[in-house]
């Protein structure tokens, strides 16, 4: 019970800091410039660019890597399915048994 208290509890305080350095950083990078994407014109900080950029690469990473696991689970469930199956099976009339050499 201790162990998940302090878990959560570093968590958070994680959470908190990194919250607490990407103020600190945006207010620490006051530049502006203009950017331009297909549909609209904006200007941005620069510390609000990077953070930006930052958290679409962490996310697009975490994406990615959810989908690779994702595939890996489904695939352990298609050996484990398979292996139940070879394991069911009842050897055939006729045939030579493994353990008769």
């Amino acid at each position: 019970m201790k162990f998940l208290v302090l878990r959560r509890l570093a968590t958070i305080s994680a959470i908190v800091l990194l919250v607490v350095l990407a103020v600190l950083f945006t207010a620490l990078n006051p530049q502006t410039f203009r950017v331009d994407v297909a549909f609209a014109s904006f200007e941005v900080t620069a510390g609000l660019a990077l953070l930006i950029a930052f958290a679409a690469g962490l996310l697009a990473g975490a994406w990615w890597r959810s989908n690779w696991i994702a595939r890996l689970l489904a695939e352990r469930g298609r050996l484990r399915n398979a292996l139940r199956l070879a394991e069911s099976r009842q050897p055939v009339a006729g045939s030579p048994s493994p353990d008769a050499e």
